[in-house]
């Protein structure tokens, strides 16, 4: 008997890529696909995986490896796609050797990312087939499936996530490794070089694969295979006929809904969303007295099928934005209200930095200082809300050091003296670098702060090039920001503590003022970091507070006002980083070593 395993989603596409033979994986950690790296690692004997610095390195990585003759993914967030991007499109011109996957999750519902866009609608852009499994069963065996089809049509495949099924879970069987024999590597000019002329001819291969595709996936099964071969049991574009009277064309987990709310109904369950499937829709929908498009996010389903003359519902009747739910459904179709008991009324928990982060000592003295932050992607953009209302704009990754120089080209010097860009660690490795290399090459003026804590903190941990370890756990060489700051012409480079608050308003008073390009490193690790030790502790001494609350304007969630007005401090949360300390001037809060 097989064994199986219950799994969450990024565990089982980890476990499929195993099984799939992959050797090569690269990505750049972004939720909610950060856990499919860290849970390959646990086959690294057979499967090399890393940490990129972005996600066009990662794409990059996985194209080489394929152009090489080896099964390779590389794996992002939905929004690291637009950063991959240059070299999805190329790539699939060029197509694939070993096969290629490109493992993208969707935030639908905007749970930890900047927008809600549609994987799907960048794939139908640069004409290559995605797959979308709808648990994690699937998760694992569409793995496999995405290297057939990639090494069988020569393209390279989306395989699209979202996060509630990357974060669900579900019984998952497993299967042994796959040993698939490298491909032999040819030099191939006309296919693999994309100078104008050869781009031409290879487009005309995209439009006939792309042809070719839409009347395989009528057919095609799990084994990327099509026609009268393909298993009829195991198809990729499955059609389960019920009831007649309604019929829904669905993927991925909205399947999950409709199979629960309208256990009964036709459903056309579609594994393969690009290219669609034309015929089979076609005939699905002739069988049908009415259809429903029950798909998250854009209309891409609706919009296709509508072109061919099918009526249907879609996003008439549903949302646009935002997670479907299987109380969606219910309500539109069935016309029942939410079933689920009323909530408790409790009081909102915006979320908010750690006790202790390093990053609010720094804003603290942003704030005391009256400046303006261009901010970025990371913890650190939690300093756009109350209590500390530092950041005030956040784009994406890397801009908040080009928009800072957009700033002063547009407004000069004297405009810049109350903003700073501020940036992390990994996000200034990740796009920031090339912001600050612009800001020398164009004379500019301006103080960029470097947060370096250490790790890449939001997404949960993951090692970046300069915390001198890699994704298998090897020592790497650690990079410098000095050194590499100073490198593209920064003369102007200091390194402080991020937890002294003083030295940081100092710091960052003179460097606003100075008429050149400065980098302040505020260096600290994050509080929450493994093998991180805090020594001390705070302790109240209510006799000696003046209930003036100066030590509550950080935003600190170990401390509490008490009935009386004087503070309480969970020592549970406090790991006596100090910062509290140094906004009382009546010595009401006492560090000490905490007690063993």
């Amino acid at each position: 008997m097989a064994e199986k395993k219950l799994m969450l989603g990024n565990q089982a596409i980890a476990r499929g890529a195993y099984e799939a033979g992959v050797k090569v994986s690269s990505a750049y950690p972004g939720t909610p696909s950060t856990e499919i790296s860290e849970n390959l690692v646990q086959y690294k004997d057979v499967l090399y995986s890393e940490w990129a610095p972005n996600e066009a390195v990662a794409a990059e990585v996985a194209i080489g490896a394929s152009i090489s003759g080896v099964r390779a993914m590389c794996c992002m967030k939905h929004v690291g796609l637009n950063v991959a991007a240059d070299a999805l499109y190329s790539i699939s011109y060029i197509g694939s050797n070993g096969g290629l996957v490109f493992i993208v999750a969707d935030d639908p519902g905007l749970y930890s990312s900047q927008n809600e866009q549609d994987t799907r609608m960048v794939a139908r852009a640069a004409q290559v087939p995605v797959l979308e499994p709808s648990d994690s069963q699937e998760a694992k065996d569409f793995m496999k499936t995405a290297f057939e089809i990639s090494e069988r049509y020569d393209t390279p495949v989306i395989y699209r996530t979202t996060t509630r099924l990357a974060h669900s879970q579900c019984s998952v069987e497993l299967a042994p490794r796959v040993e698939i024999e490298d491909k032999p590597y040819e030099r191939n000019m006309a296919k693999n070089v994309m100078m104008p002329g050869m781009a031409k001819k290879r487009h005309l291969v995209v439009e006939s694969r792309e042809y070719k595709l839409m009347e395989d996936a009528c057919t095609l099964d799990l084994n990327g295979v099509a026609g009268d071969a393909a298993d009829p049991a195991g198809r990729l574009n499955r059609v389960e006929m019920g009831d007649t009277k309604i019929g829904f064309i669905t993927a991925g987990i909205a399947y999950e809904y409709v199979k629960e709310v309208c256990p009964n109904a036709s459903v056309l369950k579609l594994g393969m969303t690009n290219p669609l499937p034309k015929k089979l829709i076609e005939d699905f929908a002739s069988k049908v007295d009415e259809l429903y498009i029950f798909e998250e996010l854009e209309p891409v389903f609706e919009e296709q099928i509508k072109s061919w003359g099918i009526k249907c519902h879609g996003k008439d009747v549903f949302t646009r934005q935002g997670e479907y739910s299987a109380n969606l459904l219910r309500k539109v179709i069935l016309g029942e209200e939410n079933i689920a008991a009323k909530p408790f009324d409790v009081p909102a928990r915006p979320p908010i930095l750690c006790p202790g982060c390093p990053h609010r000592s720094v804003f603290t003295a942003l704030k005391q200082l009256k400046i303006h932050a261009s901010g970025d992607i990371g913890c650190y953009t939690l300093g756009a809300v109350a209590p500390l209302s530092v950041i005030d704009t956040t784009v994406c990754m890397g801009t908040s050091i080009s928009a800072l120089h957009g700033m002063e080209k547009a407004k000069g010097h004297d405009y810049i003296k109350n903003w700073v860009a501020v940036i992390g660690d990994s996000t200034f490795l990740h796009t920031g670098i090339n912001g600050l290399i612009n800001m020398v090459y164009n004379h500019s003026t301006g103080t960029v702060l470097i947060l370096d804590n250490r790790t890449t903190g939001m997404t949960g941990h993951q090692d970046n090039p300069a915390t001198g370890k890699t994704l298998q756990g090897d020592p790497a060489y650690e990079v410098d920001f000095t050194t590499l700051c100073k490198a593209v012409g920064v003369e102007h480079v200091y390194t402080v503590d991020s937890y002294d608050i003083e030295a940081v308003k100092a710091r960052v008073k003179e460097e606003v003022n100075r008429e050149a390009v400065s980098v302040v490193i505020c260096k600290a690790p994050c509080a929450l970091l493994k093998g991180i030790k805090f020594p001390d502790v705070v302790t109240p001494i209510p006799e000696k507070c003046k209930k003036c609350g100066l030590c509550l304007k950080p935003g600190c969630p170990a401390l509490t006002k008490n009935p009386d007005g004087t503070i309480s401090i969970d020592e549970t949360m406090c790991n006596g980083c100090g910062l509290c300390v140094t906004q009382c001037h009546f010595g009401a809060l006492d560090k000490h070593p905490r007690v063993k």
